[in-house]
């Protein structure tokens, strides 16, 4: 079967810096939906579109193609009177961006009496190289296209 539009493609993927240096590798594969769901990266459904089970590629992207470039206005110094106790560098916490949408934000570091806080992707301005392996395709099923997501194993769980 071929990667097309409301196919499940499931992969095995490995992330590296543009220098090679591994930054993350699926330790079971991924299974996404094709076809413009905003489920992976747009060059990476381009590069896979029409391809079948098996097929490998390995995908440099520029940091526009992968997880954008930096936004320094999403770099946030907040006091840390505002936070509830026991906020640690590394932690995840559901901010407000100036426009009043909700966004993730990242606790960068701790210093005295101040959080900074950084909203970008961890991998935002890098260039990145993707290895791509393609373990199954298959007809997606009607309540996914619907969900716009993959349901069951390697997919999401309701």
């Amino acid at each position: 079967m071929k990667i097309e539009k409301d196919t499940v493609v499931t992969l095995k993927y490995k992330v590296a810096d543009a220098q090679g240096k591994l930054i993350e590798a699926s330790p079971e594969p991924m299974a996404y939906l094709h076809g413009g769901y905003e489920n992976t990266l747009p060059k990476i459904e381009e590069a896979l579109d029409g391809k079948e089970k098996g097929f490998q590629t390995t995908l440099n992207l520029a940091p526009e193609d992968a997880f954008g470039l930096r936004d320094e206005s999403l770099v946030r110094s907040i006091p840390k009177s505002e936070f509830p106790p026991g906020v640690k560098v590394g932690g995840q916490l559901e901010g407000r961006l100036d426009d009043g949408t909700e966004h993730l934000f990242t606790v960068m570091k701790i210093k005295g009496p101040v959080v900074l806080l950084d909203g970008n992707h961890p991998w935002a301005g890098k260039a990145l190289k993707f290895s791509l392996q393609v373990t199954d395709v298959r007809a997606a099923l009607p309540v996914e296209i619907e969900h716009r997501h993959v349901h069951g194993v390697h997919g999401h769980h309701h």
